[in-house]
């Protein structure tokens, strides 16, 4: 539990890290990857295929 002591708020390790879930790091990454090698094939695809 959350105390404070002249005037700061002192939490355990556990208590700090307690957050709300966000996107995963690793799909967020993967997800990026792929839009540009999409977006980089499109533009091969239209400016230098012969």
């Amino acid at each position: 539990m959350a105390v404070k002591q002249n005037g700061q708020i002192i939490e355990s390790a556990t208590e700090a890290r307690q957050a709300e879930p966000g996107p995963s790091v690793l799909a967020l990454l993967s997800m990026s990857t792929g839009l540009a090698v999409i977006i980089l094939a499109i533009v091969w695809f239209v400016f230098f295929r012969t």
